[in-house]
């Protein structure tokens, strides 16, 4: 059982998410996260009865314009110039790093913070090298494999084998969950809807469509309908000290290492030692929100994991394949989705999630999360 000196997650918030150039694509890191801030302040406001202080602001971001884009939505946000904000870049598993980080925090500085991502790359900037520009910065320095994400992927699934029909059928699986639960209302009280979105716009839009889809790569097993739409948005948690609740106990965590050429199977390694380090293991877990930046990605994670691909603990509301993928975000969104499926359907203490995420240049990132009442 957690005890009072485990920090705990208390209100989560996330805006919808919109595909790369669509209904957000106006809206810059701060627009973005600064509403969802301020939601989740008042959730945890309304939750505690009292005005809660905020010590710190920090946010996962992997592809904005700099100038630390915590900060600055800290600022937006309205929480006043003396609350500082710090911006954590691990890539696809940044949201999750900086929640990780700021429950460490509360452990030396007993004040609340503010966690999470956000991401906009419908308006990244452009870098350039020399006046060259370029999409990608490096994840590994020279004499390292440092392959694009999606090359990536469809590696894994050559070196795993596998087949095109699983992917397929992972895509889809994801997809129903996700429309299921849009349309059952499960998403409504995590989001914080925007006068130009209140849904995840990806849901559905690749589902007919998938055995018809051409590889992306000549003799490739890999769909755009297989690879997660990249999008815009932002998620956000409250983390308290201990002795707070209801809400998710910050049990333990891994960051970990693996193969740069195959990043996307960072999220096994990272689960197996978080929940070692929890004292469980996968059969003691209720539900499971592991990012799912491809099918093949995901499901390699799953196989080495010992999970079937159709586990309903496993992204139950479906994952990024169907929701969208706003990079430095995801993690976070992987969170809000636990406090969702535990905390606000009445999870009974002790119940566990985990909460993993799959980075480029070959991390991983996990949280086993227990609820308390």
């Amino acid at each position: 059982m957690a005890s009072d000196r485990h920090p705990v997650i208390i209100a989560a918030r996330r805006t919808p998410i919109g595909t790369r150039g669509r209904a957000l694509a106006e809206l810059d890191v701060a627009a973005l996260a600064a509403p969802v801030i301020r939601a989740t302040l008042a959730d945890a406001e309304a939750a505690l009865g009292r005005r809660v202080t905020v010590a710190d602001v920090l946010l996962g971001n992997c592809m904005g314009p700099g100038g630390n884009p915590g900060r600055v939505a800290a600022l937006a946000s309205g929480l006043g110039p003396l609350v500082p904000g710090g911006t954590v870049d691990r890539q696809c598993g940044s949201g999750l790093a900086a929640i990780l980080d700021a429950a460490a925090a509360t452990r030396g500085d007993e004040r609340m913070r503010i966690a999470g991502g956000v991401e906009s790359a419908s308006t990244a900037p452009v870098r350039s090298r020399g006046g060259v520009p370029y999409a990608k910065a490096p994840f590994a320095p020279d004499g390292f494999p440092d392959p694009d994400m999606t090359r990536a992927a469809e590696d894994l699934a050559a070196e795993d084998d596998i087949p095109r029909s699983r992917q397929d059928a992972h895509a889809a699986r994801s997809h129903a969950r996700a429309r299921t639960a849009r349309d059952a209302g499960r998403f409504d009280a995590e989001l914080v809807p925007f006068a130009e979105l209140d849904h995840d716009d990806a849901i559905g839009t690749a589902e007919r469509l998938l055995p018809r889809l051409a590889p992306l790569f000549p003799g490739g097993s890999l769909t755009a309908g297989t690879s997660t739409r990249i999008g815009d948005g932002a998620a956000a948690v409250l983390v308290s000290p201990g002795g707070t609740g209801p809400g998710l106990a910050v049990r333990a965590c891994a960051i970990v290492g693996c193969d740069p050429a195959l990043p996307g199977i960072g999220a096994a390694p990272a689960v197996r030692a978080a929940l070692t380090s929890a004292g469980a293991t996968v059969a003691d877990v209720t539900a499971f929100e592991i990012v799912e930046a491809f099918a093949a990605q995901s499901l390699a994670v799953l196989d080495r994991l010992g999970i079937a691909e159709d586990d309903p603990r496993v992204c139950a509301d479906g994952g990024a394949l169907a929701l969208g993928h706003p990079w430095g975000a995801s993690g976070a969104v992987a969170v809000v989705r636990l406090f969702s499926r535990l905390v606000r359907r009445g999870a009974v203490p002790g119940t566990l999630g985990v909460a993993a995420a799959s980075v480029g240049g070959g991390l991983g990132v996990a949280a086993v999360l227990e609820v308390v009442r």
